[in-house]
């Protein structure tokens, strides 16, 4: 007769969240970043779609993983806000020019499809003014559009534009004042 061995019983598995449960730090980390995606997903969404990520959930995924990554080392958890919308910014800058390069590089590129289908976020946009001036803003140089899309859309000061753009106060004015005056031209020239 076969002598059976007594099944081994496993070890209790401990969730990884338990883990982190015990410590403080990562606890303020969760909470830090929950209170962060609850109060500004849409926001930043809204932000990568209006400086022309193509994937725009995609750029908002990879900012806030990158906050995540350096959130113990912010010095001041207020300004995680500004961080995010800096990254994202970053992010999108870094995807179009990629895609620039990409494109370039591509034999024979692929025609553009005879229907485009609109985003949920394009979709909210469908009045006719807001369609064009949306088109106008596409075509606008990437940094004219970013010093827009910041300071007329979040409402940011020049100095937090500057900060999160990387650039100098005197040029998101220049940007700023080069990109209203293409958007007013777009506008005007199509009533």
């Amino acid at each position: 007769m076969r002598r059976r061995h007594p099944i081994p019983v496993p070890e209790p598995y401990v969730e990884p969240l338990a883990l982190a449960a015990v410590d403080p730090a990562e606890l303020e980390r969760e909470a830090g970043l929950a209170r962060l995606f609850e109060l500004h997903y849409s926001s930043m969404l809204r932000l990568a779609v209006l400086l022309g990520a193509d994937d725009p959930e995609n750029v908002v995924a990879e900012a806030y993983y990158q906050i995540y990554r350096k959130w113990r080392r912010l010095r001041d958890v207020e300004a995680a806000e500004a961080y995010l919308r800096s990254t994202v910014c970053n992010l999108t800058r870094m995807r179009i020019r990629h895609l620039q390069v990409a494109r370039k590089h591509v034999e024979n590129p692929p025609e553009p499809p005879d229907e485009t289908v609109a985003s949920a976020e394009s979709t909210a946009l469908l009045r006719d003014d807001q369609r064009v001036l949306i088109d106008a803003l596409q075509q606008l140089p990437a940094r004219q559009r970013e010093a827009l899309v910041l300071r007329h859309w979040l409402g940011l000061k020049e100095s937090e534009i500057a900060a999160a753009m990387g650039i100098s106060c005197g040029s998101v004015k220049t940007h700023t004042s080069r990109g209203l005056a293409a958007l007013t031209e777009a506008m005007e020239a199509r009533r």
